[in-house]
């Protein structure tokens, strides 16, 4: 079965915008840097990981959102359901954004003193940074409940769009106030707040008219809320391992390390993210499809589905990440320039990414488990990595600071991987898994690597005084030719290899 046109559009819609708002917010980094300080920076750290953290509260809803208004759009006489349930996730988000902001405003004085480690920001900055801090996860959290339900609408290209827009009045507005007004940290908060607000209103404005017209006013349903607790419960413990898997390493480290080497790592992390901002299109792209091939029992149909969304990763993940790992300094070097930054972040970027890479893998599995409706393997994986990671965190940290937390990641990830990939194939797609993983990720991880390395040491051969017009050079070349060495060894290798087995074997019977 063919996609239809509104999802062609919103996968490519949502694959273009995570890309755009990625590249600019890549490209605002060392804006931010030189205006305000690499120390200020780490600010911005610690309230992407708040951020990140306080996701623990969305309990599946803005997921449950989706689900059930993608369901009642295609049934009769939904109308007022439809604005009901809008109506009662609508409350229960605001009352929880009101507590989230309050939380962080109460406890604004004790994580100043005793949580962040600053040499050169007074406590009493921090405080007030955090205070603010407060106000705008409180304007900006109910935002992903109206994205929900846009996407259950099947309005993606509207909200892309509007998320877009948003990221560049942030940063554009932010680098004008502290350019023009003042440097300061509060400042860029202030105007964080106000893009938050206004953006949560029209995000809630578009989807309300996007909603079927009802004769009835919309009303808080507390049954609607019951009705549909078993599937939330399912989705937040999911998502409770997931955030605590993926932040945990950030908030430990912003207790043990001060808030400048913290801002290091937060740089490295924030550019190894990318990763995965290009598998999660694969995902919403696959999710659907395998879906309705586990509906209608077509192993077959499953099988090479997911054997092409493993190489169609490979393909786009592996030029970028060996690129990116390789010449890790070379390119911080070119994009941010300062060398103190650069000297300390390159390593940690190269082992984030590897790391990163490992974990964007792990999102097909999971597509595939999701679409069988098999959600207790990702459950008890989470489990397991979270008990893993918190002590080996806390030693490596001390130990190693930021480098000991990188690894701690590769390890674990890599274990998980393998767990997951070994007990899910006892379950779904029995057989072939050596084969299968073996042509669409190992041999290319090995082809792409080989042409790295090869292309870093090749460059490393040039004198210093041209080395940024050959950087430029090695890198573009690296990607090209990983591009190519990836889409050929998982589309053509296997076919040529077992076309020289039957070779072999014909001659042999001769």
């Amino acid at each position: 079965m063919k996609l239809t046109r509104s999802v062609r559009h919103n996968i490519i819609a949502n694959f273009t915008g995570n890309v755009w708002r990625g590249i600019f917010n890549l490209a605002f980094i060392p804006v931010y840097i030189k205006l305000m300080g690499v120390e200020v920076y780490g600010l911005l750290g610690v309230f992407m990981s708040l951020s990140a953290l306080f996701i623990l509260l969305d309990m599946g809803l803005s997921t449950t959102l989706s689900r059930e208004l993608s369901r009642l759009s295609v049934i009769e006489n939904s109308e007022q359901e439809s604005r009901n349930l809008v109506r009662t996730f609508e409350v229960v988000y605001w009352l929880i954004g009101i507590v989230i902001g309050a939380s962080v405003i109460i406890l604004a004085p004790l994580i100043a003193k005793y949580w962040i480690n600053s040499a050169n920001i007074s406590t009493e900055i921090i405080e007030q940074t955090l205070l603010i801090m407060g106000m705008l996860l409180a304007f900006q959290w109910p935002r992903a409940i109206y994205i929900g339900g846009l996407e259950g609408l099947q309005r993606q290209v509207l909200y892309n769009v509007i998320k877009t827009l948003s990221m560049l009045a942030r940063h554009i507005g932010a680098v004008l106030i502290l350019t023009f007004i003042s440097p300061s940290i509060l400042y860029f908060f202030y105007w964080q707040s106000v893009i938050a607000l206004i953006t949560t209103i029209v995000l809630a404005v578009y989807l309300w008219r996007s909603l079927p017209k009802s004769n009835g006013r919309s009303k808080f349903d507390k049954n609607l809320f019951i009705k549909n607790w078993k599937f939330v419960s399912g989705v937040m413990g999911i998502s409770l391992g997931t955030v605590l898997l993926t932040q945990i390493d950030k908030v430990i480290l912003s207790k043990m390390l001060t808030l400048e080497v913290f801002s290091y790592y937060m740089l490295a992390t924030t550019v190894a993210t990318v990763i995965m901002s290009l598998v999660s299109p694969i995902h919403t792209a696959l999710f659907p499809r395998l879906s309705q091939l586990v509906v209608k029992k077509d192993e077959v149909g499953i099988s090479d589905l997911y054997h092409r969304g493993c190489q169609l990763a490979s393909i786009i993940i592996l030029p970028i990440s060996i690129t990116m790992i390789f010449f890790s300094k070379e390119i911080l070097s070119t994009w941010i320039g300062d060398p103190t930054v650069v000297n300390n972040t390159h390593i940690l970027l190269s082992l984030l990414i590897v790391g990163t890479t490992i974990k964007a893998y792990m999102t097909l599995p999971y597509t595939l488990q999701l679409s069988h409706g098999w959600t207790k393997l990702a459950f008890y994986k989470n489990v397991i990595a979270v008990i893993i990671i918190i002590p080996s965190m806390l030693w490596a940290a001390q130990m190693y600071q930021g480098i000991g937390a990188a690894w701690v990641l590769i390890i674990l990830y890599l274990g998980l991987l393998i767990f997951e990939i070994i007990i899910m194939h006892k379950r779904i797609l029995k057989g072939n898994m050596r084969e299968r993983y073996g042509y669409d990720v190992f041999i290319p991880i090995l082809i792409v690597s080989i042409i790295g390395l090869a292309a870093h040491e090749i460059h490393d051969i040039f004198p210093i005084d041209v080395s940024e017009a050959v950087t430029a050079l090695a890198v573009l070349c690296t990607l090209l030719f990983s591009f190519m060495a990836s889409a050929w060894s998982t589309g053509n290798l296997n076919v040529r290899v077992m076309s020289l087995l039957k070779i072999k074997e014909r001659k042999k019977i001769l």
